[in-house]
């Protein structure tokens, strides 16, 4: 594997269930960013470092496949996937429709409990500093992750984790100045206030106005933006 260095960054694993904690060790690896997007990974070096025979990781693997985290490019081999400016668009197009039914189901079903969870995860998040660092992507992942999981709806979750792991992974790779990550950190607040009833924004507006703080035309690619219609110089 490309970039990796000799020295095991990892535990051993002693799970029964090793494909799934082989599959989260290696995601969480992608997300902070030791392992980066595009570079190819060995499947017997991860066995190695891992400490695993190769099949748990085969299988981990093509379930991040699965996940859209990894490509399998002919005749390659695996790659930690690497987004294009465009591909970030239509990633957050789809995400806010999708995201914006999360909050509005965790709005209706949140309880104490999930209250409280989101309430540690925003104190977190507003007492970081405004360094970037992959720990602040970690959090903003595990924010959102939270509301998702509140909703009941577990297919919404899985497809949400899905649809945006290669959006966080992106991110390490893009650390923002200092100035601008306290935009973005701050940016959770809304979201916070909406599934707690404590907003009248739609939840659709509180998605765009949220990543727009950190992407550039988020919505490039969805219905909610009126299309430019041309003018009369464009048609001459």
């Amino acid at each position: 594997m490309l970039g990796m260095p000799s020295k095991s960054t990892f535990a051993p694993l002693t799970n029964d269930t090793l494909r799934d904690r082989t599959a989260e060790v290696i995601s969480e690896a992608i997300i902070s960013g030791r392992i980066r997007p595009g570079e190819r990974l060995n499947e017997s070096q991860l066995a190695r470092e891992l400490r695993v025979s190769r099949a748990p990781v085969r299988e981990a693997l093509q379930r991040l496949q699965e996940q859209s985290l990894i490509v399998n490019v002919p005749r390659r081999g695996m790659f930690v996937v690497s987004l294009d400016d465009e591909d970030i668009q239509k990633i957050n197009s789809l995400r806010v429709i999708l995201e914006a039914e999360a909050l509005r189901l965790t709005r209706r079903h949140l309880t104490p409990q999930g209250e409280r969870r989101l309430a540690q995860l925003i104190t977190a998040i507003e007492s970081m500093h405004a360094t970037p660092t992959s720990q602040a992507v970690r959090v903003d992942l595990e924010f959102h992750r939270a509301i998702w999981l509140l909703t009941g709806n577990e297919y919404l979750e899985k497809t949400l984790t899905s649809l945006t792991a290669p959006l966080f992974a992106h991110l390490v790779l893009n650390l923002l100045r200092s100035e601008k990550m306290r935009l973005v950190l701050d940016s959770h607040r809304p979201l916070y206030d909406f599934v707690r009833g404590r907003s009248d924004a739609s939840a659709e507006d509180v998605m765009v106005a949220h990543l727009r703080v950190r992407y550039h035309d988020p919505v490039r690619f969805s219905s909610l933006v009126a299309p430019v219609q041309p003018t009369h110089a464009d048609t001459v």
